[in-house]
């Protein structure tokens, strides 16, 4: 890996865990991120919900396991504060990854969908470039964010429900900086039905775009985008 390349990947790093802090006090004040009164929201955090509640468990448990094991073998003060800290920074991450997710929903507007996930993906595909969206239910997807050739999968446990299908290649920026061309989107929403009724339903009609008319592909907006961690 470069120096350049490294750069990147850090501030990414620094970046998830900034917009994951401020995630959790959007959740205190039950507000979500970015979402226009003209748009609908599309929350995807039911489905994966239990499992990072049982991480979430699983980190205090251990936080308070490891302290008294610590205090019942007379570890040294400053060992066992600087322990305590990683682990309870550990638990904070935890709650700020839920909160991303809670917060973070996917976003059907009149101009745009929006397919997030957490503060690691936000991907933007401008309305004149879907040709269709529909729902297909997928349950053995690898990984949670990965790119397949050309598409683009945005899964919660292993399931994907809706897919879709662009008119001309849409350019994505990976959550670690690699760019991608996708020509479909498979992701994961709580309720299908209900983000297909709200593209259905939106006044603007969708208009896809000629190869002659946009030779190049357009840039996905958002701040993190690509592959899970080791993409």
């Amino acid at each position: 890996m470069t120096a350049r390349r490294l750069g990147v990947v850090l501030r990414r790093l620094v970046g998830f865990e900034a917009a994951g802090l401020a995630s959790l006090w959007l959740w205190v004040r039950r507000r979500r991120h970015d979402v226009p009164e003209s748009a609908t929201a599309v929350p995807y955090a039911g489905a994966v919900a239990s499992t990072m509640v049982m991480f979430l468990v699983v980190s205090i448990v251990e936080l308070v396991a490891v302290e008294i094991l610590l205090r019942a073998i007379g570890a040294p003060d400053p060992l066992r504060h600087a322990i305590l800290i990683v682990d309870a920074y550990g638990v904070l991450i935890a709650l700020a990854v839920i909160a991303a997710t809670v917060t973070r929903p996917h976003v059907i507007g009149p101009d745009e969908i929006r397919v997030r996930n957490a503060a690691f993906l936000d991907v933007r595909v401008p309305r004149r470039l879907v040709a269709e969206v529909r729902m297909v239910r997928n349950y053995n997807e690898q990984g949670t964010i990965r790119v397949d050739g050309d598409v683009l999968i945005v899964s919660a446990i292993a399931q994907t429900n809706l897919v879709v299908e662009l008119a001309e290649p849409l350019r994505v920026v990976r959550p670690l900086g690699r760019l991608a061309l996708v020509r479909t989107i498979r992701f994961f929403a709580d309720d299908p039905k209900a983000a297909l009724a709200a593209w259905s339903t939106d006044p603007v009609p969708a208009t896809p775009v000629s190869r002659a008319a946009a030779p190049s592909a357009p840039t996905a907006g958002g701040r993190a985008q690509g592959r899970t961690p080791g993409s």
